[in-house]
């Protein structure tokens, strides 16, 4: 199948999941990931980015990791913890097909690598 066959050129999904306040993994939700997600959502749709669609996930099982999306269909794993991460990933990922590398979760990443909990509020940097 070609990307052009697609429903949808980019499906991201943005974790939302909720855990108890003193759950040691903490929660994407609990670090703000509901208002960014409906920040990405408004923006996709004013900027007129066509065939793109932003849904709410359930646990993406990266909580520890900050805030959460995965982007299909390359598979692209981001972090993400403010509005500036929010319009980075909508002008290089979803308009330019680029990887926005500072956001860039790996495969097996199990903690922020140093340039990622710049910027953030704290209880997002601590993981």
């Amino acid at each position: 199948m070609t990307k052009e066959n697609l429903y949808y050129q980019h499906h991201v999904f943005c974790c939302n999941n909720e855990r108890p306040a003193d759950s040691p993994r903490g929660s994407c939700k609990a670090k703000g990931s509901e208002p960014l997600r409906n920040y990405m959502k408004a923006r996709v749709k004013e900027l007129g980015i066509a065939s793109t669609r932003i849904n709410v996930a359930g646990c993406l099982d990266r909580c520890e990791l900050g805030c959460t999306m995965v982007i299909y269909p390359e598979g692209v794993w981001y972090s993400y913890a403010t509005k500036a991460d929010i319009e980075e990933i909508i002008e290089r990922h979803l308009q330019k097909g680029e990887i926005v590398d500072r956001l860039l979760l790996t495969k097996d990443q199990k903690e922020l690598r140093d340039e990622q909990k710049q910027g953030r509020p704290p209880a997002t940097a601590v993981c």
